[in-house]
């Protein structure tokens, strides 16, 4: 089956893309000597954790379901990091977690002696306190009053014993030299603890897969703080192992006219790819330009009822017609772990394409999905 013959809407996991990407991290592991960890709340497409876990050293999580999920079905290392653990969850999680990272003093003292006689490592995360965001605060864990992570002036007091290792995420889609900036934080206000540590954490948001992205100086930034506190070095990229991986296919419903054209679309931006009215952003579509860059212009819409639930605005070579399909790109990421059934509106499909362009159908969706996550 090739990819227009799907039904819609439907999510496409490319195989070949998302492999290419595994591989560059894989690189990366052998050439700077760090373990890179799939960030499961980026993709949790497991029906490709097989393939992933032929490259990558394991997962991380945000929460219990997370790691339950990472611990299944790819089995290698497994972390942790949650602003908050419930004592509900902790059993499970310590049998399920390899390494358990914690936010604060408080819920590190709360479970420290369970992690530690279970043979856990133990790490906290830590907030340097450098924003390198640009125009994205809500992405931002260093900016003000941020509850991720503790600051210097808060570890005044406390005790490290158990704790073998620290943690820090501060990017978001950037590049290694916001990285290299966020490091001269980090060794400039917790240098002398990072000397007592076994490993640290990068935490995520490397574009490290990304054509532009600075390879080299990735490299040199795992080896300085390698050799220089003799610690071991994770990364956690979500986005960096499926980025380009992955389409959303929808099918043009209707058009209606109002000061321009409007294109109703089996797909929604407020169900299928929240990110596109939270980031917000504007979604490649294949064979599509800017507004006015070609003939024929188009606004994207949904059926939902909400007023907003716009994609963007697309111009193409031809007039576009009810029945056509149109691809949306970048969709493997941060799509199918935020979808929703707002509207009562269908989950997409999942599939997935090999090296060839067949395709597969892995999941599809029905009433009782929307019907059974309520009462």
């Amino acid at each position: 089956m090739k990819m227009m013959d799907l039904p819609t809407p439907c999510y496409v996991i490319d195989e070949g893309a998302l492999e290419r990407n595994v591989q560059i991290l894989h690189d990366i592991e052998t050439q700077a000597g760090c373990k890179i960890l799939l960030a499961q709340k980026a993709f949790s497409g497991f029906c490709a954790y097989p393939l992933i876990g032929k490259y990558i050293s394991g997962t991380t999580a945000s929460g219990l379901y997370e790691a339950r999920l990472g611990a299944e079905e790819l089995g290698k290392e497994n972390h942790i990091f949650s602003p908050g653990y419930k004592e509900a969850e902790m059993e499970d999680i310590i049998r399920l977690c390899d390494h358990i990272v914690f936010n604060s003093f408080y819920q590190l003292e709360r479970f420290r002696d369970r992690c530690l006689a279970a043979g856990k490592s133990i790490g906290l995360r830590i907030n340097p306190e450098c924003s390198t965001q640009e125009g994205h605060a809500i992405y931002d864990p260093c900016g003000p009053a941020s509850r991720l992570g503790v600051t210097l002036s808060n570890f005044q007091g406390h005790s490290l014993e158990g704790v073998e290792g620290l943690h820090f995420h501060t990017l978001c889609e950037q590049n290694s030299d916001d990285l290299e900036r966020t490091l001269q934080a980090v060794e400039e206000k917790f240098g002398p603890y990072l000397h007592q540590m076994k490993w640290l954490n990068f935490g995520g948001g490397h574009h490290i897969t990304r054509a532009d992205y600075d390879k080299e100086r990735l490299v040199r930034c795992i080896r300085h703080m390698k050799e220089t506190y003799g610690v071991e070095v994770y990364l956690e990229p979500g986005e960096a192992v499926a980025l380009n991986a992955g389409y959303l296919v929808t099918e043009v419903v209707d058009i209606v006219k109002n000061e321009m054209d409007i294109l109703i679309l089996d797909a929604s931006a407020a169900c299928h790819m929240p990110d596109v009215l939270e980031m917000p952003y504007r979604p490649p579509l294949q064979q599509a330009g800017q507004p006015g860059e070609k003939a024929y212009t188009y606004r994207l819409s949904s059926v939902t009822c909400l007023a907003g639930d716009i994609i963007g605005d697309y111009s193409f070579d031809w007039e576009i017609k009810r029945g056509d399909r149109l691809v949306f790109e970048d969709m493997a990421i941060y799509s199918m772990v935020k979808n929703n059934t707002f509207n009562g509106m269908a989950l997409p499909a999942i599939c997935a394409m090999d090296k060839t362009g067949d395709c597969r159908i892995v999941k599809e969706f029905g009433y009782l999905d929307f019907k059974e996550r309520l009462s």
